[in-house]
């Protein structure tokens, strides 16, 4: 009963939300925008921005946002909550219409993050079954309100981040390997035996089709956001969860029916990571990976082909990154700053900050 009062709040809270959702600016059809959630004067919003950091739509939201599930095509989005969060509000891009607020079942929370099918026809969002102790990805009918219809296990505890690939018909999920349950808050409750993992699930069955896995000494290396390059091989950032002085490798790549890479770059940038990616990136050229860390206040970018790190860019709490044009991609920072960054050119800033500017949250994501 306690979990259908929540289900009741939450949805009331939203509804309430969703009638303050209003357009800004108009924008031209082949304007580049870009999708982020942030905090302003105390309000929680996710907001449109164009590429010189102005509104263009800004959506309130009931708590903390994460990511997003974008369906360009049909010029809409999906804003999640922050893990392990119970609200998610389906709205135009363009500030048509009126935006659609819907939850996960009582026994469910989002993780933050979700993918449209190339039709537009399904959302899927990765979920946590807590009780059951297993990460599934729900199935909601975009046609219908956004009704859940069903869910795929993802072969894993806690998965974060799902992607299309380019065959659009295959999911890739990155199962974190972390148990939670929220009558524990963010409670880490298995670090002893995590086993995080790259599964990828056929989307028209849900089978699994394949999974790989970092080595058993790794085993703390939570996988969390990922990326696709132009050679369709999927880029990862991992957080890890053991002891403070260790320095693993935080970024990896996966071609399908090989073992999994990892790239530690130079020692002294592996050790500014401080332990923590909190966002993964590809260029528009996608030949460039970059990696955000807030922890270390730094951005690096990586060959996509090689492996090897170009170099990179500081920015103090910067986590947000999304592709502009060429090598060069928007970065967005918790203290109000947003930038142009990429390994070949001096950082530029667009909004400087200031202690009045909206904090933007870890993801960026053009539309």
């Amino acid at each position: 009963m306690r979990s259908m009062e929540i289900d009741r709040r939450t949805f009331l809270a939203l509804a309430g939300a969703a009638a303050a959702f209003r357009p800004a600016l108009a924008h031209a059809a082949d304007e580049a925008l870009f999708l982020g959630a942030r905090l302003n004067g105390g309000a929680f919003e996710a907001a449109v921005i164009d590429a010189s950091g102005r509104d263009r739509l800004v959506l309130p939201l009931e708590a903390r946002g994460h990511s997003f599930a974008i369906d360009a095509p049909r010029r809409r989005a999906v804003a999640f909550a922050r893990s392990p969060g119970r609200f998610a509000v389906a709205f135009s891009v363009d500030g048509t219409g009126e935006p659609i607020a819907f939850a996960p079942p009582p026994d469910r929370h989002f993780y933050g993050h979700g993918v449209f099918t190339p039709d537009g026809r399904l959302l899927l969002a990765t979920e946590n079954d807590y009780d059951g102790e297993r990460g599934v990805t729900g199935l909601y009918d975009a046609s219908a309100g956004f009704r859940r219809i069903g869910e795929f296990e993802t072969g894993g505890i806690g998965p974060h981040e799902v992607i299309l690939l380019a065959d659009g018909k295959t999911l890739c999920v990155a199962n974190g390997g972390i148990l939670t349950h929220p009558d524990y808050e963010r409670v880490k409750l298995n670090l002893a035996t995590m086993k995080p993992s790259l599964s990828y699930v056929d989307l028209e069955t849900g089978d699994l089709l394949e999974q790989a896995e970092l080595a058993p000494e790794l085993h703390k290396l939570s996988i969390r956001h990922m990326t696709l390059d132009r050679f369709g091989a999927v880029w990862f950032g991992a957080q890890y969860q053991g002891e403070d002085d260790a320095r693993p490798p935080l970024v990896g790549r996966h071609r399908r029916g090989h073992a999994i890479e990892l790239f530690p770059g130079p020692e002294e940038t592996l050790k500014k990571l401080d332990n923590y990616v909190g966002s993964v990136a590809i260029d528009a050229s996608g030949e460039i990976v970059a990696t955000s860390s807030p922890r270390g206040g730094l951005s690096v970018f990586w060959d996509a082909e090689t492996g090897r790190c170009l170099g990179e860019r500081q920015l103090k709490d910067g986590c947000g990154l999304a592709p502009l044009s060429g090598h060069r991609l928007l970065g967005t920072s918790g203290r109000g700053a947003i930038v142009r960054t990429g390994p070949d050119a001096v950082l530029e800033s667009v909004r400087e900050p200031q202690a009045s500017a909206p904090a933007w949250d870890n993801h960026l994501r053009r539309i």
